[in-house]
């Protein structure tokens, strides 16, 4: 399974977070740089498909930095966030090749639709398997915080460990039928409403 992999570059924690929490949960694995000038050492260190860039940034802007990164990717994708657009930073998104020009605030499903639309040009798409993986696991997380339970205790319902359910939740280790059944009658549920809109 190839795992789609974002960095998000932006001054402001709470944006990041926000992103982290939200790009985590569609099963994307997230790293955060909150300081520019480390940017280019996070993509030197591991291989990311996209980066999330903020403009206005304390000691090296998004635009710059922007060049800096085409001058040694011209491949990877960038969408960039700003709270202040302006026809220089859209002509310059341009000029660089960016995939995607956001609005801060910025919707849900506007970030979904980037991601999902650079995702499709790039070839990255994740196979419907994993997508099944990924839907199921969110379910089981979310069904379970919904009836407070911690992991260990829905261990304890179904004998199965926690460290299965952990990789199950996190769409790492795929479920059997019997681990399922097991789930959805330690929660309560139909076994079909694990598998959400699938």
């Amino acid at each position: 399974m190839q795992q789609l992999s974002i960095l998000v570059v932006d001054d402001d924690k709470d944006v990041c977070e926000y992103l982290q929490d939200f790009l985590s949960s569609e099963g994307y694995r997230v790293s955060i740089v909150n300081d520019p000038t480390n940017a280019l050492e996070a993509l030197r260190q591991s291989e990311y498909h996209v980066v999330v860039l903020d403009i206005m940034m304390p000691k090296l802007n998004g635009i710059d930095l922007l060049e800096q990164i085409r001058q040694s990717d011209d491949d990877i994708a960038v969408i960039i966030l700003t709270g202040y657009p302006s026809l220089e930073t859209a002509t310059s998104s341009i000029e660089h090749d960016v995939s995607a020009y956001i609005r801060k605030p910025f919707t849900i499903a506007e970030f979904r639709e980037a991601i999902q639309r650079i995702a499709k040009k790039k070839g990255l798409i994740l196979r419907r398997e994993d997508e099944l993986h990924a839907s199921i696991g969110r379910n089981i997380r979310e069904l379970r915080k919904t009836r407070g339970l911690t992991l260990k205790q829905l261990s304890r319902r179904t004998n199965l460990s926690v460290s299965l359910l952990s990789q199950i939740e996190r769409a790492e280790s795929s479920a059997s039928v019997s681990s399922l059944f097991k789930v959805a009658t330690a929660l309560d549920v139909p076994i079909t409403e694990l598998f959400g809109s699938f």
